[in-house]
Protein backbone atom coordinates (compact mmCIF):
# COMPACT_ATOMS: atom_id res chain seq x y z
CA UNK A 1 0.00 0.00 0.00
CA UNK A 2 1.01 3.13 -1.02
CA UNK A 3 1.58 6.41 1.14
CA UNK A 4 -1.67 8.05 -0.01
CA UNK A 5 -3.79 5.23 0.51
CA UNK A 6 -2.86 4.71 3.53
CA UNK A 7 -3.77 8.01 4.72
CA UNK A 8 -7.50 7.40 3.02
CA UNK A 9 -7.59 4.31 5.10
CA UNK A 10 -6.26 6.36 8.67
CA UNK A 11 -9.36 8.11 7.94
CA UNK A 12 -11.90 5.59 6.22
CA UNK A 13 -11.32 2.76 9.08
CA UNK A 14 -13.01 4.50 11.93
CA UNK A 15 -15.84 5.99 9.33
CA UNK A 16 -16.66 3.11 8.58
CA UNK A 17 -16.62 0.96 12.02
CA UNK A 18 -19.17 3.61 13.25
CA UNK A 19 -21.96 1.90 10.40
CA UNK A 20 -20.60 -1.55 11.95
CA UNK A 21 -20.43 -0.68 15.24
CA UNK A 22 -24.43 0.43 15.06
CA UNK A 23 -25.19 -2.77 12.96
CA UNK A 24 -23.35 -4.79 15.77
CA UNK A 25 -25.20 -3.57 18.64
CA UNK A 26 -27.59 -6.41 19.76
CA UNK A 27 -24.57 -8.03 20.34
CA UNK A 28 -22.07 -6.41 22.60
CA UNK A 29 -18.92 -8.37 22.65
CA UNK A 30 -19.02 -8.61 18.54
CA UNK A 31 -19.65 -4.47 19.12
CA UNK A 32 -16.52 -4.29 21.14
CA UNK A 33 -14.33 -6.68 19.18
CA UNK A 34 -15.21 -4.35 15.97
CA UNK A 35 -14.09 -1.69 18.06
CA UNK A 36 -11.11 -2.94 19.32
CA UNK A 37 -9.73 -4.04 15.53
CA UNK A 38 -10.15 -1.11 14.07
CA UNK A 39 -8.59 0.77 17.01
CA UNK A 40 -5.58 -1.67 16.48
CA UNK A 41 -5.46 -1.42 12.36
CA UNK A 42 -5.78 2.15 12.59
CA UNK A 43 -2.60 2.21 15.02
CA UNK A 44 -0.96 -0.03 13.01
CA UNK A 45 -1.70 2.05 9.76
CA UNK A 46 -0.30 5.34 11.40
CA UNK A 47 3.33 3.64 12.52
CA UNK A 48 3.77 2.26 9.49
CA UNK A 49 4.18 6.02 8.39
CA UNK A 50 6.53 6.77 10.55
CA UNK A 51 9.97 5.85 8.76
CA UNK A 52 8.89 7.97 5.76
CA UNK A 53 8.27 11.17 7.70
CA UNK A 54 11.32 10.67 9.77
CA UNK A 55 13.23 10.47 6.35
CA UNK A 56 11.61 14.06 5.35
CA UNK A 57 8.78 12.29 3.13
CA UNK A 58 4.83 14.27 3.09
CA UNK A 59 2.89 11.20 2.02
CA UNK A 60 -0.27 13.25 0.29
CA UNK A 61 -3.54 12.70 -0.93
CA UNK A 62 -6.08 15.30 -2.79
CA UNK A 63 -9.32 14.02 -1.75
CA UNK A 64 -10.80 16.82 -4.59
CA UNK A 65 -10.46 19.99 -5.60
CA UNK A 66 -13.47 22.71 -4.72
CA UNK A 67 -11.80 25.81 -6.28
CA UNK A 68 -8.64 25.89 -8.60
CA UNK A 69 -6.04 25.98 -6.23
CA UNK A 70 -8.52 25.21 -3.27
CA UNK A 71 -8.95 21.48 -2.18
CA UNK A 72 -9.39 19.26 0.34
CA UNK A 73 -6.31 17.44 0.72
CA UNK A 74 -4.18 14.57 3.29
CA UNK A 75 -0.58 15.44 4.10
CA UNK A 76 1.28 14.22 7.15
CA UNK A 77 4.60 15.86 7.87
CA UNK A 78 6.55 15.48 11.59
CA UNK A 79 3.92 17.37 13.92
CA UNK A 80 0.52 15.63 12.84
CA UNK A 81 2.49 12.49 12.94
CA UNK A 82 2.81 13.11 16.45
CA UNK A 83 -1.11 13.90 16.81
CA UNK A 84 -2.02 10.99 14.63
CA UNK A 85 0.25 8.84 16.59
CA UNK A 86 -1.07 10.07 20.12
CA UNK A 87 -4.83 9.69 19.21
CA UNK A 88 -4.40 6.62 16.88
CA UNK A 89 -2.58 4.61 20.07
CA UNK A 90 -4.88 5.83 22.65
CA UNK A 91 -7.67 5.21 20.96
CA UNK A 92 -6.36 1.66 20.87
CA UNK A 93 -5.97 2.06 25.03
CA UNK A 94 -9.33 3.94 25.58
CA UNK A 95 -11.37 1.58 24.08
CA UNK A 96 -9.97 -1.11 26.27
CA UNK A 97 -10.68 1.17 29.28
CA UNK A 98 -14.27 1.66 27.89
CA UNK A 99 -15.82 -1.92 27.96
CA UNK A 100 -14.31 -2.19 31.73
CA UNK A 101 -15.74 1.23 32.72
CA UNK A 102 -19.08 0.78 30.21
CA UNK A 103 -20.25 -2.38 31.50
CA UNK A 104 -18.82 -1.66 35.56
CA UNK A 105 -20.71 1.24 35.16
CA UNK A 106 -23.65 -0.05 33.44
CA UNK A 107 -24.04 2.86 31.46
CA UNK A 108 -27.06 2.93 28.91
CA UNK A 109 -26.98 3.51 25.17
CA UNK A 110 -23.47 1.72 24.85
CA UNK A 111 -23.55 1.33 21.43
CA UNK A 112 -24.12 4.60 20.41
CA UNK A 113 -21.24 5.71 22.94
CA UNK A 114 -18.73 3.30 20.80
CA UNK A 115 -19.77 4.54 17.21
CA UNK A 116 -19.79 8.47 17.98
CA UNK A 117 -16.71 7.31 19.31
CA UNK A 118 -14.98 6.40 16.54
CA UNK A 119 -16.23 8.93 14.42
CA UNK A 120 -14.99 11.42 16.47
CA UNK A 121 -11.35 10.00 16.22
CA UNK A 122 -11.94 9.67 12.80
CA UNK A 123 -12.46 13.54 12.71
CA UNK A 124 -9.68 14.21 15.19
CA UNK A 125 -7.23 11.92 12.70
CA UNK A 126 -8.75 14.23 10.09
CA UNK A 127 -7.28 17.18 11.43
CA UNK A 128 -3.83 15.50 12.52
CA UNK A 129 -3.22 14.83 8.72
CA UNK A 130 -4.91 17.91 7.19
CA UNK A 131 -2.83 20.10 4.33
CA UNK A 132 -4.64 23.25 4.54
CA UNK A 133 -6.57 25.10 6.29
CA UNK A 134 -10.08 24.21 4.70
CA UNK A 135 -9.20 20.68 5.73
CA UNK A 136 -8.54 21.19 8.80
CA UNK A 137 -11.60 23.46 9.35
CA UNK A 138 -13.62 20.74 7.94
CA UNK A 139 -12.28 18.30 10.25
CA UNK A 140 -12.55 20.69 13.49
CA UNK A 141 -16.09 21.24 12.51
CA UNK A 142 -16.87 17.41 12.63
CA UNK A 143 -15.24 17.11 15.26
CA UNK A 144 -17.63 19.52 17.70
CA UNK A 145 -20.51 17.50 16.12
CA UNK A 146 -19.58 14.06 16.64
CA UNK A 147 -18.88 14.78 20.16
CA UNK A 148 -22.04 16.56 21.01
CA UNK A 149 -23.72 13.02 21.47
CA UNK A 150 -20.82 11.66 23.47
CA UNK A 151 -21.22 14.90 25.90
CA UNK A 152 -24.63 14.61 26.35
CA UNK A 153 -24.41 10.80 26.71
CA UNK A 154 -26.11 10.78 29.83
CA UNK A 155 -29.66 12.58 28.65
CA UNK A 156 -30.38 14.04 31.80
CA UNK A 157 -30.61 18.19 31.93
CA UNK A 158 -26.96 18.89 33.08
CA UNK A 159 -25.92 17.00 30.12
CA UNK A 160 -27.79 18.67 27.94
CA UNK A 161 -26.93 21.92 29.13
CA UNK A 162 -23.33 21.53 29.16
CA UNK A 163 -24.09 20.57 25.62
CA UNK A 164 -25.58 23.17 24.68
CA UNK A 165 -22.61 25.28 26.47
CA UNK A 166 -20.08 22.68 24.35
CA UNK A 167 -21.63 23.11 21.06
CA UNK A 168 -22.42 26.79 22.10
CA UNK A 169 -18.70 27.92 22.55
CA UNK A 170 -17.17 25.52 19.83
CA UNK A 171 -19.17 26.78 16.88
CA UNK A 172 -19.68 30.10 17.63
CA UNK A 173 -15.80 30.96 18.03
CA UNK A 174 -14.82 28.60 15.06
CA UNK A 175 -17.57 30.23 12.47
CA UNK A 176 -17.66 33.71 14.20
CA UNK A 177 -13.69 33.51 14.21
CA UNK A 178 -11.50 31.12 12.75
CA UNK A 179 -13.71 31.19 9.56
CA UNK A 180 -13.21 35.01 9.53
CA UNK A 181 -9.54 34.45 9.38
CA UNK A 182 -9.41 31.54 6.98
CA UNK A 183 -11.01 34.04 4.72
CA UNK A 184 -8.69 36.79 5.11
CA UNK A 185 -5.87 34.40 4.68
CA UNK A 186 -7.29 33.01 1.09
CA UNK A 187 -7.98 36.47 0.57
CA UNK A 188 -3.77 37.40 0.90
CA UNK A 189 -2.61 34.87 -0.12
CA UNK A 190 -5.05 32.92 -2.91
CA UNK A 191 -3.83 29.73 -0.32
CA UNK A 192 -4.74 27.84 2.34
CA UNK A 193 -1.43 25.30 2.09
CA UNK A 194 0.42 24.74 5.42
CA UNK A 195 3.92 25.76 3.94
CA UNK A 196 7.23 25.14 5.59
CA UNK A 197 8.23 28.46 6.75
CA UNK A 198 4.88 30.02 6.68
CA UNK A 199 2.22 32.07 3.50
CA UNK A 200 1.44 35.30 5.53
CA UNK A 201 4.88 37.68 5.24
CA UNK A 202 4.92 38.62 2.41
CA UNK A 203 1.30 39.91 2.19
CA UNK A 204 0.60 41.51 5.63
CA UNK A 205 2.60 43.60 8.22
CA UNK A 206 2.00 45.59 11.01
CA UNK A 207 -0.81 45.35 13.56
CA UNK A 208 -3.05 43.42 11.22
CA UNK A 209 -0.95 40.68 11.56
CA UNK A 210 -1.70 40.73 15.22
CA UNK A 211 -5.15 41.08 14.75
CA UNK A 212 -4.98 37.69 12.00
CA UNK A 213 -3.24 35.66 14.40
CA UNK A 214 -5.86 36.85 17.43
CA UNK A 215 -8.82 35.61 14.91
CA UNK A 216 -6.80 32.12 15.18
CA UNK A 217 -6.25 31.91 18.39
CA UNK A 218 -8.99 32.78 19.76
CA UNK A 219 -11.23 31.15 17.13
CA UNK A 220 -10.06 27.72 18.01
CA UNK A 221 -11.68 27.47 21.28
CA UNK A 222 -10.87 24.16 21.47
CA UNK A 223 -7.61 25.45 23.10
CA UNK A 224 -9.71 26.40 26.19
CA UNK A 225 -7.86 29.35 26.22
CA UNK A 226 -9.78 31.99 28.46
CA UNK A 227 -12.32 33.43 28.33
CA UNK A 228 -13.53 30.43 25.66
CA UNK A 229 -12.92 27.60 28.52
CA UNK A 230 -16.09 27.42 30.28
CA UNK A 231 -17.11 24.11 27.78
CA UNK A 232 -14.17 21.81 28.83
CA UNK A 233 -15.14 21.81 32.65
CA UNK A 234 -18.73 21.86 31.49
CA UNK A 235 -17.96 18.16 29.53
CA UNK A 236 -16.86 16.49 32.62
CA UNK A 237 -20.38 15.19 32.90
CA UNK A 238 -19.93 12.95 30.21
CA UNK A 239 -18.32 9.71 30.92
CA UNK A 240 -14.99 9.44 32.06
CA UNK A 241 -13.83 7.30 28.67
CA UNK A 242 -15.02 10.63 26.81
CA UNK A 243 -13.30 12.67 29.25
CA UNK A 244 -9.97 10.83 29.07
CA UNK A 245 -9.48 10.38 25.00
CA UNK A 246 -11.46 13.49 23.79
CA UNK A 247 -11.36 16.22 26.14
CA UNK A 248 -7.87 14.75 27.67
CA UNK A 249 -6.31 13.97 23.85
CA UNK A 250 -8.75 14.29 20.78
CA UNK A 251 -10.60 17.43 21.16
CA UNK A 252 -8.17 19.89 23.23
CA UNK A 253 -5.59 18.65 21.22
CA UNK A 254 -6.50 19.19 17.80
CA UNK A 255 -7.38 22.87 19.17
CA UNK A 256 -3.50 23.50 20.41
CA UNK A 257 -2.09 21.14 17.81
CA UNK A 258 -3.80 23.16 15.31
CA UNK A 259 -2.79 26.66 16.58
CA UNK A 260 0.66 25.52 16.58
CA UNK A 261 0.31 24.27 13.41
CA UNK A 262 -0.68 27.61 12.43
CA UNK A 263 1.89 29.19 13.66
CA UNK A 264 4.24 26.98 11.89
CA UNK A 265 3.22 26.70 8.92
CA UNK A 266 0.68 29.97 8.06
CA UNK A 267 2.62 32.36 10.09
CA UNK A 268 6.11 31.22 9.89
CA UNK A 269 8.42 31.22 13.30
CA UNK A 270 10.65 33.54 11.74
CA UNK A 271 7.80 35.84 10.55
CA UNK A 272 5.91 35.62 14.21
CA UNK A 273 9.13 36.53 15.53
CA UNK A 274 10.31 39.07 13.76
CA UNK A 275 7.19 41.17 13.80
CA UNK A 276 6.25 40.22 17.42
CA UNK A 277 2.62 39.90 16.28
CA UNK A 278 2.49 36.93 19.03
CA UNK A 279 3.71 38.96 22.02
CA UNK A 280 0.49 40.42 23.73
CA UNK A 281 -1.39 36.95 23.05
CA UNK A 282 1.23 35.42 25.09
CA UNK A 283 -0.38 37.41 28.09
CA UNK A 284 -3.67 35.44 27.61
CA UNK A 285 -1.72 32.44 27.60
CA UNK A 286 0.29 32.92 30.92
CA UNK A 287 -3.00 33.83 32.52
CA UNK A 288 -4.69 30.91 31.38
CA UNK A 289 -1.68 29.03 33.14
CA UNK A 290 -1.93 30.05 36.05
CA UNK A 291 -5.74 30.86 36.29
CA UNK A 292 -6.33 27.69 35.62
CA UNK A 293 -4.20 26.17 38.18
CA UNK A 294 -5.51 28.31 40.80
CA UNK A 295 -9.18 26.91 40.49
CA UNK A 296 -8.19 23.52 39.90
CA UNK A 297 -6.83 23.79 43.68
CA UNK A 298 -10.04 24.91 44.72
CA UNK A 299 -12.24 21.82 43.11
CA UNK A 300 -12.67 19.19 45.86
CA UNK A 301 -14.77 17.39 42.84
CA UNK A 302 -11.32 15.02 41.18
CA UNK A 303 -13.12 14.95 37.54
CA UNK A 304 -13.61 19.17 37.95
CA UNK A 305 -9.93 19.41 39.34
CA UNK A 306 -8.19 17.18 36.43
CA UNK A 307 -10.72 19.95 33.97
CA UNK A 308 -9.21 23.00 34.83
CA UNK A 309 -6.03 21.12 35.28
CA UNK A 310 -6.29 20.58 31.46
CA UNK A 311 -7.14 24.34 30.51
CA UNK A 312 -3.47 25.33 32.42
CA UNK A 313 -1.60 22.43 30.53
CA UNK A 314 -3.24 23.49 27.30
CA UNK A 315 -1.95 26.66 27.55
CA UNK A 316 1.72 25.58 27.99
CA UNK A 317 1.03 24.48 24.14
CA UNK A 318 -0.33 27.63 22.99
CA UNK A 319 2.52 29.58 24.39
CA UNK A 320 5.01 27.18 22.85
CA UNK A 321 3.74 28.38 20.04
CA UNK A 322 3.20 31.82 20.51
CA UNK A 323 7.07 31.96 21.69
CA UNK A 324 7.93 31.33 18.19
CA UNK A 325 11.38 29.73 18.96
CA UNK A 326 12.52 26.66 17.62
CA UNK A 327 13.18 25.04 21.23
CA UNK A 328 9.40 26.72 22.58
CA UNK A 329 7.68 24.53 19.53
CA UNK A 330 9.88 21.66 20.18
CA UNK A 331 8.40 21.65 23.54
CA UNK A 332 5.22 22.53 22.60
CA UNK A 333 5.13 19.53 20.23
CA UNK A 334 6.33 16.94 22.54
CA UNK A 335 4.08 18.41 25.36
CA UNK A 336 0.88 17.24 23.43
CA UNK A 337 1.91 13.87 23.43
CA UNK A 338 3.32 13.83 27.05
CA UNK A 339 0.33 15.63 28.81
CA UNK A 340 -1.57 13.31 26.66
CA UNK A 341 -0.44 10.41 28.30
CA UNK A 342 -0.17 11.50 31.74
CA UNK A 343 -3.84 13.56 31.86
CA UNK A 344 -5.86 9.88 30.32
CA UNK A 345 -3.84 8.20 33.18
CA UNK A 346 -4.96 10.66 35.64
CA UNK A 347 -9.06 10.26 33.98
CA UNK A 348 -8.41 6.36 33.61
CA UNK A 349 -7.91 6.85 37.97
CA UNK A 350 -10.86 8.88 38.64
CA UNK A 351 -13.28 6.56 36.52
CA UNK A 352 -11.62 3.46 38.24
CA UNK A 353 -12.19 4.72 41.46
CA UNK A 354 -15.99 5.86 40.41
CA UNK A 355 -16.47 2.59 39.04
CA UNK A 356 -14.88 0.44 42.01
CA UNK A 357 -15.04 2.71 44.91
CA UNK A 358 -18.54 5.59 43.68
CA UNK A 359 -16.21 8.37 45.04
CA UNK A 360 -15.74 11.42 42.95
CA UNK A 361 -14.60 13.57 45.91
CA UNK A 362 -10.82 14.48 46.84
CA UNK A 363 -11.93 15.08 50.30
CA UNK A 364 -13.53 11.31 49.90
CA UNK A 365 -10.10 9.28 48.96
CA UNK A 366 -8.97 8.95 52.39
CA UNK A 367 -6.63 5.70 52.69
CA UNK A 368 -8.16 4.47 49.61
CA UNK A 369 -4.63 3.54 48.15
CA UNK A 370 -4.70 0.57 50.48
CA UNK A 371 -8.24 -0.69 48.48
CA UNK A 372 -6.93 0.52 45.32
CA UNK A 373 -2.40 0.69 45.36
CA UNK A 374 -2.41 -0.16 41.20
CA UNK A 375 -4.86 2.97 41.00
CA UNK A 376 -3.33 5.20 42.93
CA UNK A 377 0.08 4.38 41.86
CA UNK A 378 -0.53 5.56 38.28
CA UNK A 379 -2.22 8.25 39.58
CA UNK A 380 1.17 9.37 41.18
CA UNK A 381 2.88 9.24 38.31
CA UNK A 382 0.32 10.90 36.24
CA UNK A 383 0.48 13.61 38.23
CA UNK A 384 4.76 13.90 37.99
CA UNK A 385 4.26 14.25 34.18
CA UNK A 386 1.95 17.28 34.80
CA UNK A 387 4.24 19.23 37.36
CA UNK A 388 7.08 17.88 35.43
CA UNK A 389 9.11 15.96 37.39
CA UNK A 390 11.62 12.57 36.11
CA UNK A 391 11.15 9.76 35.77
CA UNK A 392 8.12 11.00 33.23
CA UNK A 393 8.07 12.70 29.72
CA UNK A 394 6.95 15.70 31.55
CA UNK A 395 10.65 16.37 32.32
CA UNK A 396 11.38 16.89 28.74
CA UNK A 397 9.11 18.58 27.25
CA UNK A 398 8.86 21.64 30.12
CA UNK A 399 12.29 21.50 29.91
CA UNK A 400 12.62 22.69 26.11
CA UNK A 401 9.52 25.06 27.01
CA UNK A 402 11.73 26.45 29.51
CA UNK A 403 14.85 26.93 27.00
CA UNK A 404 12.10 28.73 24.44
CA UNK A 405 11.29 31.13 27.28
CA UNK A 406 15.11 32.09 27.16
CA UNK A 407 15.38 31.54 23.55
CA UNK A 408 12.46 34.15 22.38
CA UNK A 409 13.15 36.92 25.31
CA UNK A 410 10.83 35.64 27.04
CA UNK A 411 11.85 35.41 30.55
CA UNK A 412 8.95 35.94 32.68
CA UNK A 413 7.03 32.99 30.41
CA UNK A 414 9.64 31.23 32.71
CA UNK A 415 8.65 32.73 35.93
CA UNK A 416 5.24 31.41 34.96
CA UNK A 417 5.84 27.48 34.05
CA UNK A 418 7.69 27.38 37.32
CA UNK A 419 5.17 28.52 39.47
CA UNK A 420 2.39 26.69 37.80
CA UNK A 421 4.69 23.03 38.32
CA UNK A 422 4.17 24.85 42.42
CA UNK A 423 0.56 24.89 41.95
CA UNK A 424 0.13 21.53 40.12
CA UNK A 425 2.10 19.91 43.07
CA UNK A 426 -0.41 21.44 45.56
CA UNK A 427 -3.96 20.23 43.34
CA UNK A 428 -2.48 16.78 42.57
CA UNK A 429 0.05 15.25 45.28
CA UNK A 430 -2.76 15.84 48.06
CA UNK A 431 -4.76 13.23 46.22
CA UNK A 432 -2.08 10.31 46.25
CA UNK A 433 -1.09 11.62 49.27
CA UNK A 434 -4.65 11.29 50.96
CA UNK A 435 -5.11 7.93 49.33
CA UNK A 436 -2.06 5.96 50.91
CA UNK A 437 -1.33 8.15 54.14
CA UNK A 438 -4.52 9.60 55.89
CA UNK A 439 -7.63 7.72 57.12
CA UNK A 440 -5.45 4.69 58.81
CA UNK A 441 -7.94 3.58 61.17
CA UNK A 442 -10.99 4.32 58.67
CA UNK A 443 -13.13 1.06 58.10
CA UNK A 444 -15.29 2.77 55.04
CA UNK A 445 -13.17 1.60 52.06
CA UNK A 446 -14.05 -2.08 53.36
CA UNK A 447 -14.79 -4.29 50.65
CA UNK A 448 -13.10 -1.78 47.58
CA UNK A 449 -10.81 -3.40 45.91
CA UNK A 450 -9.40 -2.84 42.33
CA UNK A 451 -11.91 -1.80 38.78
CA UNK A 452 -12.51 -4.21 36.19
CA UNK A 453 -9.36 -5.83 34.78
CA UNK A 454 -9.58 -3.86 31.27
CA UNK A 455 -9.90 -0.59 32.92
CA UNK A 456 -6.60 -1.41 35.16
CA UNK A 457 -4.93 -2.85 31.70
CA UNK A 458 -5.51 0.11 30.15
CA UNK A 459 -4.26 1.95 33.47
CA UNK A 460 -0.69 0.12 33.09
CA UNK A 461 -0.75 0.47 29.13
CA UNK A 462 -0.87 4.36 29.47
CA UNK A 463 1.12 4.74 32.94
CA UNK A 464 4.06 2.42 31.18
CA UNK A 465 3.84 5.16 28.71
CA UNK A 466 4.60 8.11 30.90
CA UNK A 467 7.60 6.45 32.13
CA UNK A 468 8.57 5.22 28.74
CA UNK A 469 8.63 8.89 26.98
CA UNK A 470 11.25 9.66 29.90
CA UNK A 471 13.80 7.19 29.02
CA UNK A 472 13.12 6.70 25.48
CA UNK A 473 11.75 10.21 24.35
CA UNK A 474 14.15 10.06 20.89
CA UNK A 475 11.32 9.43 18.55
CA UNK A 476 9.15 11.66 20.18
CA UNK A 477 12.06 14.30 19.83
CA UNK A 478 12.98 13.30 16.52
CA UNK A 479 9.81 14.31 15.27
CA UNK A 480 9.31 17.46 17.17
CA UNK A 481 12.63 18.74 15.72
CA UNK A 482 11.62 18.41 12.53
CA UNK A 483 8.67 20.71 12.49
CA UNK A 484 11.60 23.86 13.04
CA UNK A 485 12.84 24.70 9.87
CA UNK A 486 16.84 23.38 10.00
CA UNK A 487 15.68 21.33 12.65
Amino acid sequence: MNPGDTLQWIILLPAAATLLIAITGSSPNLRETVTLLTAAAVCVLVSTLVPSVLAGEQPELVITEILPGLSLVLRLEPLGMIFALVAAFLWLVTSIYSIGYMRGHQEKNQTRFYAFFALAIASALGVALAGNMLTMFVAYEVLSLSTYPLVTHAGSEEARRAGRLYLGILMGTSIGLQLLAILWTWHLTGTLDFVEGGIIAPHLEGPLVAVLLALYVFGIGKAAIMPFHRWLPAAMVAPTPVSALLHAVAVVKSGVFAILKICVYLFGLDFLSTTGAADWLLYFAGATILLGSLVAMSKDNLKARLAYSTISQLSYIVAGALMASGMAATGAAMHIAVHAFGKITLFFCAGAIMVAAHKTEVSEMAGLGRAMPITMSAFLIGALVIIGLPPTGGTWSKFYLALGTLESGHAWMLAVLMISSLLSTAYLLPVPIRAFFAGADSTENTGIKEAPLPCLIAIGITTAGCLLLFFYPDLLYALARRIVPGG
